[in-house]
């Protein structure tokens, strides 16, 4: 009998000991680095999915303004730096590869702004079809981008917050040790609220 009370009190301590650690924030750590790396995959999916959409538009836009060569010259060159920095989950860590990565994209959306005003001199392109389709497409991607960041924003911020406070500092300075706070991203100013795309 004394061994099965023994049995049983060493599972009820087992079972104790698991509550304790899932209630006590162990598991914070790792979900909120999770739930970051996930919100900079989607920061990135957007940034592709305008990437695609450039050579349709510069091809658009060269049909009806081909004297316009050094704008699309810029924002094809500034599409090839975008797309050839690559920020991976590992380096989310490191202020500097997010801020070469960042950089490159402002670069690329101020490019496509500069596309996007010449394209007001020409009132036949503003009303070709693909055009005005590239358009709702490119806006809508903006959209997402925006709402991306603000959700890749909040994640780091809770995560880093985790790191930084108390229960988290306790497994941060244990478990935990190799996780550094992930690079803040800083929006450029007026990066809060979409361009307007006007055709």
């Amino acid at each position: 009998m004394s061994a099965v009370f023994s049995r049983l009190r060493a599972i009820a301590l087992a079972v104790l000991a698991g509550l304790t650690v899932a209630s006590c924030g162990y598991n914070a750590i790792p979900t909120l680095e999770e739930t970051a790396k996930a919100q900079w995959a989607e920061v990135e999916n957007q940034y592709q999915r305008r990437s695609d959409l450039i050579p349709n538009l510069v091809a658009t836009v060269q049909g009806y303004a081909k004297q316009e060569k050094d704008v699309l010259t810029a924002v094809t060159e500034a599409r090839a730096k975008a797309t050839s920095i690559h920020v991976d989950a590992a380096d989310l860590t490191d202020p500097e590869k997010v801020k070469q990565m960042q950089d490159a994209q402002n670069a690329l959306s101020g490019a496509l702004g500069r596309l996007l005003a010449v394209s007001e001199n020409y009132p036949e392109l503003k009303s070709n079809q693909n055009f005005l389709a590239l358009q709702a497409q490119l806006e809508g991607t903006e959209n997402r981008i925006s709402v991306a960041r603000k959700d890749y924003i909040a994640a780091v911020q809770a995560y880093n917050i985790e790191l930084r406070t108390f229960p988290g500092v306790l497994w941060a300075s244990t478990f935990f040790r190799a996780n550094k706070p992930m690079a803040e991203f800083v929006a450029t100013p007026g990066s809060e609220t979409p361009p307007k795309v006007k055709f």
